[in-house]
């Protein structure tokens, strides 16, 4: 009967003797990673350029229209106003596709469930928000700026002629990037939105509802005693803001309301707040 043989010990190849050496090469991620990431994101989904394309189309279409229309019923159109301020009615439509891309970058990959894909790949809650809310801003304010110009500089040459005066430099600044810097924000403002509900349908009505309720809710309040709450819902809706940046310095709504560049801090206070309130909402929940 013979004895089962006790395998002698294989010796240990050189290469093993230190260790495994992977040949991938390990670098240290930073946010430029995290801003590739999310620019190659936002610009291989299909909602985004139907989003932005529907936006720079009701913005040019409907600041357009309303420049030939007044140049053709008024050729002898005069007025103290800031001729760029057809374009206030193309940017408040168009808000509504701002509202629903930023809403849509971070709430559709909870839907989707591909955050746990994009925590996983970059552990750092905090940087994927920052890098989400940095690509969209740029894109946001490009789009916007470019729109703008494209409207201001048709409204300038369609009026120019009959007479009506030329805008200021202030007046171009604040109608382009003053307006772009808003429209800007108020999308990083869903954008945040949608990542403190997780929700795409609920975040886009609650920013719409932003948007649209102050201004319904004072034309119901008739009662004298409500002329305060009336005045200040009025003077502080989001469109109402947004008339500021077309009108004199002085501002379109008198004293109570606000005026020159006053909007903008108050988007971007607003924004600020929600955004710390997101990133803190971020490392305390699970994915």
């Amino acid at each position: 009967m013979s004895t089962p043989q006790t395998p002698t010990p294989q010796a240990v190849p050189p290469a093993w003797e230190g260790g495994y050496t992977s040949p991938i090469p390990v670098v240290r991620t930073h946010f430029g990673h995290a801003l590739a990431s999310e620019w190659t994101k936002i610009r291989s989904v299909r909602s985004t350029m139907w989003t932005l394309g529907v936006y720079v189309l009701l913005v040019l279409g409907f600041g357009l229209l309303l420049g030939v229309l007044i140049a053709n019923a008024s050729p002898d159109y005069q007025s103290d106003e800031n001729p760029l301020a057809l374009g206030f009615f193309g940017l408040l439509i168009g808000s509504v596709c701002v509202i629903t891309l930023g809403v849509l970058t971070t709430a559709s990959e909870y839907g989707t469930g591909m955050v746990r894909t994009t925590m996983t790949a970059c552990p750092s809650r905090t940087r994927v928000l920052a890098a989400k809310a940095t690509v969209f801003f740029l894109v946001a304010f490009t789009v916007t700026l470019f729109s703008a110009g494209v409207v201001a500089l048709a409204h300038t040459a369609l009026l120019g002629g009959s007479g009506a005066r030329q805008p200021t430099g202030e007046e171009w600044f604040k109608g382009t990037v003053g307006v772009s810097l808003y429209m800007a924000l108020l999308g990083l403002l869903s954008l945040v939105m949608g990542t403190i509900l997780r929700h795409s349908a609920g975040a886009i009505t609650l920013m719409i509802g932003a948007v649209l309720a102050p201004l319904v809710i004072a034309a119901f309040m008739y009662t004298q005693s409500l002329e305060k709450v009336r005045e200040v819902l009025f003077n502080y809706s989001i469109p109402s803001q947004l008339i500021v940046f077309y009108a004199n310095p002085s501002g379109p709504l008198g004293d109570s309301g606000p005026s020159g560049w006053d909007p903008l801090w108050i988007i971007l206070g607003v924004t600020a707040v929600a955004f710390a309130g997101a990133c803190a909402l971020l490392e305390k929940r699970d994915v």
